[in-house]
């Protein structure tokens, strides 16, 4: 088969980065004499079958080596962050406190890191071993080797009948350097403009051996990498980012906005550093620190708030403010990664070779949050545990009601920040043998792929203890001494000494209350695949191209619970747990016929059976037609499925936390409860739950309409059926699947009391339909002699719907909005988000900028809310103004110089304009700021380094 020129212009333009544009812009406008050169046959990801050109019926966005510089990005989970195409339900290593702690996933479309498949050339690897949501699981992009990575293809159309289970939504191929001689040493290092967070990374390329002269080649990839952690307070010049208080803003306690130990109204308090303390006939909450607390028989001059903070006071409750978020949260934490890939490769025969990869990732991260209140409830497959009842006993030495038992609210500072440490490991190992056999073009391997992941939490409490230590009642002493060694041993009549007592507290008392808990998660995958792919017979257009190919896998999930979780003893840390295992079987097939020269239909065809949901089938067509050498148009129809995960329909069960409102008590004038705030949901797996099933079609174009410029547009839809999710909170609630503690009721007539927890299961929701556009343009210019190139590219993905339709047959409409909030640390889902790049290169410099923009999110849970804005300033109105998060631009730039042909010196400067993330105070995954936004949140960054190839 002969290239076209335009065929040749799109391969070499869809290759990506500026080097592409580089070696285009360099080529003479005309280049008939390129029209009848040979091309070798690649293989693009969404298809087995090689071709001649790059371009298929299925849009496909591929990142060289050059893009993942230009982006100056260090990591490629952060680049993948940053694209068009990634939406809501990515998981973003920043979120230290999420269930997913450690890793970074991709989200393709918003449909979600467990819709999207992540390969590393071509095949499975194993998940990450916490799913994200306790629910999702997903690929962990960190495992990655940057410097190993040759290009990423990232196929934004359903793939199932090409790879099966998890690719509804697309595939993100990472292929890796395959043949490598010489030796490369690649160092950097950065720090914010704060001078801190520190970003080093140094890495060590090495490959030896020529495949055609020596018959073989050997790789070999290191990389370490270390970042250190940033906390909120030491951002607090960065406007309201990392702050809980933000009663300058306008907000107040009553959103739950207003700092940490706010009293709110009658027989509600927040936790305060010093106490809040219940008074017993009234109900009313008072700080023991309030030398006029009604009712007290004790008085506590050293729990004057004055001697715990400085923090602005003026809570009309009386209670004593502190921000904790911003004390002890952290927008980045400390991690160190050591990732090594090496890869051997030896020609048997001209025919045929072998090759062997190895993949070993191993990473450790500390976290830290805010100290543990005492009264926070959690669940577990039992049921819901209220902690509401938490109280100083009659005779406890800091009770201001002093013979009378009160209810006690408390920020344990004296315990210290709840922190976690965590250590992921990350194996892979591939051995197999690729050539042609009777004229079949083969590729078949052994897979073994793993992850175990070890988590270890501090200064947790222990519900029964606290419970025994605070209350010392008969009832509460004898379960704390049944399950506790530690707490058993303490001498007869300990009690926990709070706030400006605490100094009086022994280490042993300590050791008791908050020991280390930890738990363990591990997945594995075995797989051995066997694929083929020839061409047979002729037809007007070219030799007609057909594959084949079988699959059989084997996967494992486990992760245990954390250790008194499973019995809800561990105050304000859910319970996650599931255990399962499963085999998946394929057949598959696949067929390029070009039908006449311009017309080329594709088709393919999978079955797949998996032991615990059964079987599928699922087809995929496609269609490309170039009515003209500067045009081309394309359209596939695919469907896909996705198997239900372990943690869905295996064994154990969820406990986590969410943001809802409690319209009940809202609306019997309970103020406090008609702003969304945090709270428990415990949720089921359902073994019946069936495979989620999709259709896919898109239609698109590309035009070259002047030599060095490509436009491509692309329309495209998923609808996806029987999507696994857990029922809607808010939904839950209306259907009174709650459960309540009528002790924390108000005088108001009717109050049932607050929500301990929401009772959910997993369910098949009815269906979800995204549909949006794609564009892609790109071009590049030869500015002069002595001037050197100038290449520009642009991408823009919107949403115009991204609609979820219930079981009942009600729809909620999330593009644009800040929903879905029961999903991955409650981001939105943004209706736009563009990349722009330009890249000037005159020998020995190369310049680049890129542009990354967010759309505005309107801050309800989704489009036309009946009940409007999801945050209310304390004055009731909308928040943030106009009930909208403002849209959100960064601007980067990096510079690379060649020294000389072997070493090159480079630096990048992120978010250069130092833009401060807008107002996000909905979101869980950061601290008043939208975790899409990060780099507003850290500030301009700087970071500079040095590569030489010997």
């Amino acid at each position: 088969m002969k290239e076209t020129v335009l065929s040749r212009s799109m391969r070499v333009i869809f290759a990506g980065g500026a080097a592409g544009f580089g070696l285009l812009a360099a080529l003479p406008a005309p280049a008939q004499d390129l029209a009848q050169q040979p091309v070798a046959r690649v293989e693009i990801t969404g298809s087995n079958i090689r071709r001649a050109q790059a371009e298929t019926a299925s849009a496909v966005q591929t990142l060289n080596r050059a893009d993942i510089e230009k982006s100056g990005r260090t990591t490629v989970a952060e680049l993948l962050q940053t694209l068009a195409v990634d939406n809501q339900g990515s998981v973003p290593t920043s979120f230290g406190n999420g269930f997913a702690q450690g890793a970074s996933g991709i989200s393709l479309r918003g449909l979600g890191s467990a819709s999207t498949l992540v390969l590393i050339n071509g095949r499975r690897v194993a998940p990450y071993g916490l799913a994200d949501d306790g629910q999702k699981v997903f690929t962990d992009l960190n495992i990655i080797p940057t410097e190993a990575v040759e290009r990423i293809e990232i196929l934004k159309d359903g793939a199932s009948a090409i790879y099966g289970s998890d690719a509804i939504a697309g595939v993100v191929n990472v292929i890796l350097r395959r043949d490598f001689q010489g030796t490369t040493v690649r160092a950097s290092y950065g720090k914010s403009k704060y001078w801190d967070g520190r970003d080093a990374r140094v890495s060590i390329t090495h490959g030896t051996g020529n495949l055609d002269t020596d018959r073989y080649n050997a790789l070999f990839s290191f990389e370490f990498g270390g970042r250190r952690e940033v906390f909120n307070r030491d951002r607090d010049d960065r406007e309201q980012i990392g702050r809980g208080d933000l009663r300058g803003w306008g907000f107040s306690a009553l959103e739950g906005l207003g700092g940490t130990g706010a009293i709110t109204t009658n027989n509600a308090a927040g936790s305060a550093i010093n106490g809040n303390a219940r008074n017993p006939t009234t109900l009313d909450y008072y700080n023991r620190g309030n030398p006029a607390g009604v009712g007290f028989t004790r008085t506590f001059p050293a729990a004057a708030c004055s001697n715990f903070t400085s923090h602005p006071q003026g809570d009309p409750g009386g209670g004593c403010l502190i921000d904790a978020d911003q004390s002890y949260e952290q927008i980045q934490p400390r991690q160190n990664s050591y990732n090594l890939f090496t890869r051997g490769t030896f020609q048997f025969t001209p025919q045929m070779q072998g090759y062997v990869e190895a993949n070993y990732y191993w990473t450790e991260s500390e976290s830290s949050g805010t100290p543990s209140g005492i009264n926070a409830n959690v669940g577990y497959p039992g049921g819901p545990v209220s902690n509401a009842a938490v109280a100083l006993g009659a005779a406890h030495p800091d009770n201001p009601y002093f013979g009378t038992a009160a209810r006690l609210r408390y920020l344990a500072a004296d315990v210290g920040p709840r922190t976690s440490s965590l250590n992921s490991k990350f194996g892979r190992l591939v051995m197999g043998v690729k050539g042609t056999m009777y004229d079949w073009d083969i590729d078949a391997a052994l897979l073994f792929s793993g992850n175990k992941v070890y988590n270890k939490r501090r200064n947790y409490l222990q519900r029964d203890i606290a419970f025994a230590l605070l209350n010392p009642t008969p009832a509460n002493v004898a379960a704390a001494a049944a399950r506790s060694p530690a707490y058993a041993a303490l001498p007869p009549g300990t009690v926990w000494r709070i706030a400006e007592n605490a100094g009086l507290n022994s280490p042993a008392m300590y050791a008791a209350l908050s020991p280390v808990i930890g738990n363990d998660a591990e997945t594995r995958i075995s797989q051995i695949d066997f694929r083929g792919t020839r061409e047979i017979g002729q037809l007007p257009g070219g030799p007609i191209g057909v594959a084949a190919g079988a699959e059989f896998r084997h996967e494992r999930t486990d992760l245990a619970p954390t250790s008194g979780t499973e019995i809800g003893n561990i105050i304000g840390l859910g319970y996650s747990a599931y255990s399962g295992r499963r085999d998946a079987t394929a057949l598959y097939a696949e067929i390029l016929a070009p039908v006449i020269k311009q017309v080329e239909v594709s088709g393919a065809l999978r079955y797949d059976h998996f032991s615990d949901v059964g079987n599928s089938w699922t087809p995929k067509v496609g269609v490309k037609w170039n009515p003209t050498r500067q045009l081309a148009l394309r359209s596939t129809f695919a469907k896909g499925f996705r198997a239900p995960s372990s943690a869905e329909n295996g064994v154990g069960g969820l406990a986590a936390f969410s943001t809802a409102a409690d319209p009940l008590r809202c609306s019997l004038g309970v103020a406090s409860a008609c702003d969304a705030t945090s709270i428990a949901i415990i949720t089921s797996p359902n073994p019946a739950l069936s495979p989620e099933r999709s259709k896919n079609w898109s239609a698109g174009v590309i035009w070259d309409p002047i030599p060095r410029t490509s436009i491509s547009l692309d329309f495209w839809q998923i609808k996806r059926k029987n999507e696994i999710n857990q029922q809607q909170t808010d939904a839950a609630i209306a259907a009174g699947q709650v459960s309540r503690d009528p002790t924390t009721a108000t005088g108001i007539p009717g109050d049932p009391g607050a929500i301990t927890a929401v009772l959910a299961r997993y369910v098949n929701s009815a269906q979800t339909k995204v549909r949006g556009i794609d564009l892609d343009a790109r071009t590049a210019f030869n500015l002069g002699t002595g001037r050197g190139t100038l290449a520009m590219d642009a991408k823009w993905t919107h949403l115009f719907k991204w609609v979820r339709t219930e079981q009942d047959g009600s729809e909620r409409d999330f593009a644009g909005t800040h929903g879905n909030c029961d999903v991955t640390n409650c981001i939105g889902t943004p209706d736009d988000r563009i990349n722009l790049g330009a890249t000037w290169e005159l020998a020995p410099v190369r310049v680049s900028a890129t542009v990354n923009y967010r759309a505005p999110i309107k801050n309800t849970l989704f489009k036309d809310d009946p009940e409007g804005c999801a945050i209310h300033f304390a004055n009731g109105e909308d928040a943030p103004n106009g009930c909208e998060i403002a849209s959100f631009t960064t601007f980067d730039v990096t510079a690379r110089w060649n020294l000389s042909s072997r070493t090159e010196l480079f630096g990048t400067i992120q978010n250069l304009f130092d833009k401060v993330a807008p107002l996000d105070p909905l979101t869980y995954g950061a601290q008043s700021y939208n975790p899409l936004d990060y780099s507003g949140a850290m500030g301009r960054f700087f970071s500079v380094g040095l590569r030489h190839r010997f």
